[in-house]
């Protein structure tokens, strides 16, 4: 049985990680069973100089999340650092863009093509003004909002916008503040614990949807984030 699903993983993971498990004497019939992996991505924007910035909580998603799996993230493929690993025996793929985040569609459309996932398989997380700082969504679908860098991801998805998110609540700026500076900032230190608490929380979800599934993980993690830290949305965090 185990050779059987490692077989099912062959086609995406690569040759390095897949030798390691011995497939080489798998039966040809095994073939068949193949179990599509999870492809999560996060936006962000490289450098030290981005490093903890509300811009870069995708980032600091997929590092939270590879982390608590055991899964190196330092491969440099289709423009991205990527890592790769099976998550309760699920093969999971995980990757952050770097091409800055307004351009993130060309790293995640070039992996979504490569594995031949489909975009039901994908989950892309990124900072969301619209949601107070450290509250949490996980969404099957939906548009861009003021997100450049996910209208790169539709782009690059050939317009489609049915491909998971896990939105990181990061609040408003304040005041007349320019958006673009605010989500290039530094949280203060309440907004740092919220979003320290949340990126906890997201690894989590994450797990539960390879677990469960897309929907079932929405379904539960969105009803215990209604109500998570009722502040309103235009708080400087």
């Amino acid at each position: 049985m185990r050779a059987k699903l490692w077989m099912g993983f062959a086609p995406f993971l690569s040759k390095r990680y897949i030798s390691t498990c011995g497939t080489s004497s798998l039966p040809p019939s095994s073939s068949s069973l193949v179990i599509q992996p999870w492809l999560f991505i996060g936006l962000g924007n490289p450098g030290e100089k981005y490093q903890s910035t509300r811009h870069n909580v995708g980032f600091d998603m997929i590092d939270a999340f590879a982390v608590s799996q055991g899964i190196s993230l330092t491969t440099h493929h289709f423009k991205a650092l990527f890592g790769e690993g099976v998550v309760d025996g699920v093969p999971v793929l995980l990757a952050k863009p770097q091409t800055y985040i307004n351009l993130s569609g060309e790293s995640a459309g070039a992996f979504a093509a490569y594995y031949k996932l489909p975009l039901h398989r994908v989950i892309v997380a990124y900072d969301d003004t619209d949601l107070p700082c450290g509250v949490l969504r996980l969404q099957p679908k939906g548009g861009y909002g003021r997100h450049n860098g996910l209208k790169s991801v539709i782009y690059h998805f050939r317009k489609n916008r049915e491909f998971g998110r896990l939105r990181i609540g990061i609040g408003r700026p304040p005041g007349q503040m320019d958006p673009k500076a605010f989500v290039l900032q530094k949280f203060n230190k309440t907004g740092r614990e919220r979003i320290d608490s949340a990126i906890k929380e997201g690894c989590d979800i994450l797990k539960m949807v390879v677990t469960k599934g897309l929907t079932e993980a929405a379904r539960a993690s969105n009803v215990d984030q209604k109500y998570k830290h009722l502040v309103s949305h235009d708080q400087q965090s």
